[in-house]
């Protein structure tokens, strides 16, 4: 029950951070001297409307049957706009100065950072962020028997014991799940360096462990067993001959804490540092395709593919699930990066494509010496098409990809 309520509260959230973003729209226009017309949650039939002031030149607001996005209809925003009454005429946007298009188009992504910097900012306050440049430490995820032996793991199978199993020597010596590792024989370690550690030590193991805030040394007598790891190109897996002390280890990610004062700080780098793995992700979604096929075919579907808005619902619904309300927003938060920076990609129809033709009349204006007028939007239909086209080729395989394979955080 409570994971299809945060798959429904996730939507909604996600609804109102894209009618968040078309205020944004609105509210600089207004502040600019620009005509808006209408204001919309949704796209198809109209479900509601009211006109505010109720009079001809008043603004529509209204709620639309399909709630995949919305809109702001600000008048004259391009040559290809009619004009119907004098005010729309005198207002329209494409007579207005440069800066002030401008900022009407950047206003939109700008409310998406903002609001997902408060919704960092809220969860820095209450939760702690996760340190996004440190690695995690390792953590005791569950203690089990040791065989002398196990199978050979695959895709469709987890290796098995072979022969008799023993009790695990680390369950033995007391080791509890949740203990953080933090050593192996006095050398400190972190989520990636404790297997090799455990590996390559002989012997009684001495480990430093972390539980309820204190800290202590347990010594485990490890016991022989042959095992799989990876081969150094990582392409298959090798048997091996080491010690072991029956625990599987997970990883938990360090958070830092913060009050009302510091977390402004650690706001403002959890957000550049969040905002710039985003902008590497953008760059990358051509290469995810392959991977996305891949998924649609039935693959093991790697967590870094990119997911669609119910994909990313039905992700908010399992943190909901399990009551991890933080992640819950900082998906929320990411959401907004994405798309308030999807937004500024320099083409049609997106806001900086926008942007990018004011910036090109500007530019021709000052080599010209004289004032060209707006760009013809007409010679932009192909390429706007075309990025609709592929846009839209992208989601629907991205959306397949979430129905027939959807990304799982928790097995």
């Amino acid at each position: 029950m409570m994971y299809a309520l945060g798959i429904a509260a996730f939507a909604l959230c996600i609804l109102a951070s894209i009618a968040w973003h078309e205020c944004g729209h609105m509210w600089a226009a207004q502040a600019t001297g620009m005509k808006v017309r209408r204001y919309f949650v949704g796209f198809g039939p109209t479900l509601w409307s009211t006109r505010r002031p109720n009079t001809p030149d008043g603004i529509e607001y209204g709620v639309k049957a399909l709630p995949l996005g919305g809109f702001c209809d600000i008048a004259g925003m391009t040559l290809l706009d009619e004009l119907k009454t004098p005010v729309e005429q005198e207002k329209a946007m494409y007579k207005q100065a440069a800066w002030k298009r401008l900022f009407v188009m950047f206003a939109g992504p700008g409310m998406n950072f903002i609001l997902g910097a408060l919704l960092i900012y809220g969860v820095a306050v209450t939760a702690g962020l996760p340190a996004m440049n440190t690695t995690p430490r390792a953590a005791v995820a569950a203690t089990g028997c040791v065989a002398d032996a196990t199978t050979k793991p695959s895709k469709e199978q987890p290796s098995k014991p072979v022969g008799e199993c023993r009790p695990s020597p680390a369950a033995q010596a007391g080791l509890q799940r949740g203990d953080v590792i933090t050593s192996v024989n006095g050398k400190a370690v972190d989520a990636d360096s404790v297997f090799d550690a455990l590996q390559n030590a002989s012997g009684p193991i001495a480990l430093g462990i972390e539980r309820d805030g204190q800290e202590r040394t347990v010594t485990v007598d490890p016991l022989i067993s042959k095992k799989w790891r990876a081969t150094p190109d990582g392409k298959d897996l090798t048997e091996v001959s080491g010690p072991t002390i029956g625990i599987s280890v997970g990883t938990l990610g360090v958070v830092n804490h913060y009050n009302p004062i510091t977390a402004i700080g650690g706001t403002a780098a959890f957000t550049v540092d969040l905002g710039k793995k985003t902008v590497v992700a953008i760059g990358q979604l051509p290469q995810r395709i392959p991977a996305l096929i891949d998924a649609i075919k039935g693959e093991e579907r790697s967590l870094d593919t990119p997911q669609s808005l119910l994909g990313a619902s039905m992700i908010g619904g399992e943190v909901a699930e399990r009551d991890m309300w933080s992640v819950f927003f900082l998906l929320l938060a990411g959401l907004n990066l994405m798309l308030g920076l999807i937004n500024l990609l320099p083409v049609p129809p997106f806001d900086g494509g926008h942007m990018a033709v004011i910036l090109f009349e500007k530019l021709r204006d000052l080599v010209t010496g004289r004032k060209g007028g707006p760009v013809d939007y007409m010679k932009l239909a192909p390429l706007t098409y075309i990025v609709l086209a592929l846009a839209g080729g992208y989601m629907l395989l991205v959306l397949t990809a979430d129905i027939v394979n959807p990304i799982k955080l928790f097995n």
